[in-house]
């Protein structure tokens, strides 16, 4: 593994740049600690960000209640301003 300082990185960048296209791993270092690696990008896929099942939550939360639309109205009427 290489490594190369933040000043390194920003003064000479094409250079750094071709030790990753080589198959370097790279250390970037800052006062002698390790900051950040640079890593040379694989064929890995990237893995999907999954998320919650809200409306299913909502769903175990309330069941099936629909709030009227009268009721609804009101709601709104008395809050009107409000915020």
């Amino acid at each position: 593994m290489k490594t190369a300082t933040v000043r390194q990185l920003r003064t000479e960048f094409p250079k750094v740049l071709g030790w990753v296209n080589a198959g370097q791993e790279v250390a970037i270092t800052r006062r002698r600690k390790v900051v950040a690696n640079l890593t040379p990008a694989g064929d890995t896929p990237r893995r999907k960000l999954e998320r919650p099942d809200f409306s299913a939550r909502l769903r175990t939360i309330y069941g099936d209640k629909v709030i009227p639309a009268a009721t609804m109205a009101g709601i709104l009427a008395d809050n009107k301003g409000r915020y």
